[in-house]
């Protein structure tokens, strides 16, 4: 008898989300610093920046801080900087295969956070 074999079913895309506590006051409200991580952690996970990052503070209150987006050639890196908690929040969304260790090892140098979950996920739309 042969037997069939089933293929991994393949992936649209690939999912790092990062949740950070308490992280480096300093380098979270530093548009420099930001601007900085941005443009390591795009060639670190083998990535294409399509146009300059953008790093825009707004808000009030609870929700002031930095917002980072960072178009790459297969998606986007998104990350919200929560000024009143030192809290980071990161996404990094691409069609392109890349290791989730060295994004958080990127991350981890410029925002040093004390606490961290993170959660990678492969994306496929149901057929």
């Amino acid at each position: 008898m042969v037997r069939k074999t089933r293929k991994a079913p393949r992936c649209w895309g690939h999912h790092l989300i990062i949740d950070a506590g308490r992280c480096d006051p300093v380098a979270l409200r530093s548009k420099a610093t930001i601007t900085a991580f941005a443009k390591e952690i795009v060639p670190a996970i083998g990535m294409v920046a399509f146009g300059p990052p953008r790093v825009v503070r707004f808000g009030s209150g609870r929700q002031m801080g930095y917002t980072l987006v960072q178009l790459i050639e297969t998606s986007c890196i998104s990350c919200h900087y929560a000024e009143e908690t030192n809290d980071i929040y990161l996404d990094i969304f691409s069609c392109k295969a890349f290791d989730p260790t060295v994004a958080e090892a990127v991350f981890c140098k410029y925002f040093k956070p004390t606490k961290m979950n993170t959660r990678f996920l492969k994306r496929q739309a149901p057929k």
